[in-house]
């Protein structure tokens, strides 16, 4: 599975310098698609998740997209996954952390498509462990974060740690930096540049973890 990370400017840019880098899956930041008001799409004032889906037909690839989604006033994190010419869903950040701006989502979703299972974390996601469980034990064969400015070490720790409590590979496109992190812990990328490449190949191996536990049985009944 290759993967094209953009890092700086716009869908709408990276469409007009006729870039046509050759991928599995491309991958924008927030800067991808920017403010999307769901009034505007519907109302054909706006065309920016149709855009996402054009560019998939396009270049023959998955295009996920982060973006600011605005709801009849209500504002979330989110990022669009489009294949083949249509959307296939819109992912929201599920966490929202303390007086943030935005608004939680209420979705975790393993999106089906021709380059694999892709499970997707939007921005503070990454600082939850448990989302990234959830996602690997729904058959994701890799997570692929959007996320802002990294301004610290935390969110690249986490997506280490992560990736290898859940088993399963995390890359991260954010403003100005991609990253990737194999589910042993090791970072295998980290990348300044506008655009990079990532290849990776999926791994299923599930263990059988036991445990022991107190008190916690079940009593035959013979009254019914």
């Amino acid at each position: 599975m290759k993967i094209h990370f953009v890092t700086e400017g716009s869908l709408d840019e990276y469409w007009q310098t006729g870039a046509a880098a050759p991928c599995d899956v491309l991958v924008f930041g927030f800067n991808g698609l920017g403010e999307v008001d769901y009034g505007s799409e519907l109302g054909g004032v706006t065309s920016k998740l149709e855009d996402a889906a054009i560019l998939s037909r396009e270049k023959k690839c998955v295009v996920v997209s982060g973006c600011y989604t605005d709801s009849c006033g209500i504002r979330r994190k989110s990022a669009a996954v489009a294949e083949r010419g249509r959307i296939l869903g819109v992912s929201d950040m599920l966490s929202a952390v303390d007086s943030s701006d935005f608004k939680s989502g209420g979705t975790l979703k393993v999106y089906e498509t021709g380059a694999g299972k892709l499970g997707i974390l939007v921005a503070e996601d990454v600082y939850f462990p448990e989302i990234s469980e959830t996602l690997s034990l729904c058959d994701a064969d890799v997570l692929i974060g959007v996320f802002g400015g990294i301004e610290d070490f935390v969110p690249q720790l986490m997506m280490r740690a992560s990736a290898f409590v859940s088993g399963v590979p995390i890359v991260m496109c954010a403003a100005g930096i991609a990253l990737a992190a194999e589910r042993t812990g090791e970072m295998a990328m980290v990348s300044p540049k506008k655009e990079s490449d990532y290849v990776l190949t999926p791994e299923r191996e599930y263990h059988i973890v036991s445990g022991r536990r107190r008190g916690f049985y079940k009593k035959s009944r013979n009254d019914f």
